[in-house]
């Protein structure tokens, strides 16, 4: 749980070694940004994803980012949010987030995560 409201909370698969990666590439892009972050594997927490409103099969397809706010955000805007709290990234952030390109990268992204998943044997 998000226990520093000023902090997000950002609920990521674990078990996936690309997610991981992102993970440190992103702290280590963010540097003392990334104090800003709090870090949750939803690896075996689906009690813990439904409380907070995320279904633990949603949570594996699309990342998910609690706010300041308390707001869940999912897929694209998740990573405007959390792209946008690094200096580095806050221009892709903004890209991201544009009208045209939001669409393709959403088809993109769920390609990627649904192949990944059907690999591995977790879809």
């Amino acid at each position: 749980m998000n226990r520093d409201n000023s902090k997000i909370c950002v609920y990521y698969d674990g078990a996936c070694p690309k997610c991981v990666k992102d993970r440190r590439n992103y702290e280590r892009l963010s540097g003392k940004a990334g104090d800003e972050i709090q870090w949750i594997d939803i690896t075996g927490k689906d009690d813990l994803l439904r409380s907070i409103g995320i279904d633990p099969r949603k949570a594996l397809l699309e990342l998910h980012v609690k706010d300041e706010n308390q707001r869940v955000l999912s897929e694209i805007d998740a990573y405007v949010l959390l792209m946008s709290k690094s200096p580095v990234l806050k221009p892709l952030a903004r890209i991201i987030g544009l009208p045209l390109v939001r669409p393709v990268l959403s088809r993109v992204y769920h390609w990627k995560v649904n192949r990944r998943l059907r690999r591995s044997g977790r879809l």
